[in-house]
């Protein structure tokens, strides 16, 4: 009985899947939970005002590498990956991110999934859809270890209504 039992337990782990930290792309049907952070909430599709295309590269920039958007706006940042290798965004207060990143050097394969994220594989597009409704000055990232670390993020300028 206690065969059969490892074998079953066994045979699970090995067909269920392990998602890490930049493995598991964003699924456009997932539920959403809002949460109000410093830099804002999820926004709804149906919200969207205007669509800004980043792109990430393997040389750890994003283009553009800084965007302004007005205090309510609800913004589709549409990300493409240009490069081989994986990379995210990250929205969020540069302390937040710089925090965030350094958990990510000591723990490379957390596990974590928000709607101020969107891990992009090479070659493939990803997209947040968010609402800037708090004035002031964040930040985007990358926060794959050792892309932060390399200059991998970007500014983000919220003006007041």
């Amino acid at each position: 009985m206690k065969k059969a039992a490892f074998i079953i337990s066994a045979t699970l782990l090995a067909v269920s899947p392990a998602w890490a930290h930049g493995e598991k792309p964003h699924a456009a049907a997932q539920v959403v939970v809002k949460e109000q952070k410093d830099w804002g909430i999820a926004g709804d599709a149906k919200d969207v005002m205007r669509t800004i295309t980043l792109r990430m590269t393997d040389n750890m920039r994003f283009t553009p590498d800084r965007i302004e958007v007005k205090e309510g706006e609800t913004v589709r940042l549409r990300l493409h990956n240009d490069g081989k290798i994986m990379h995210e965004l990250v929205l969020g207060t540069p302390r937040e991110l710089a925090a965030h990143a350094e958990q990510m050097m000591k723990h490379p394969n957390m596990e974590h999934d928000e709607p101020y994220m969107a891990h992009v594989p090479p070659a493939r597009r990803g997209e947040i859809i968010w609402t800037f409704n708090r004035a002031g000055e964040f930040e985007f990232a990358c926060l794959i270890a050792g892309h932060f670390q390399a200059g991998m993020k970007g500014n983000i300028t919220v003006r007041p209504r």
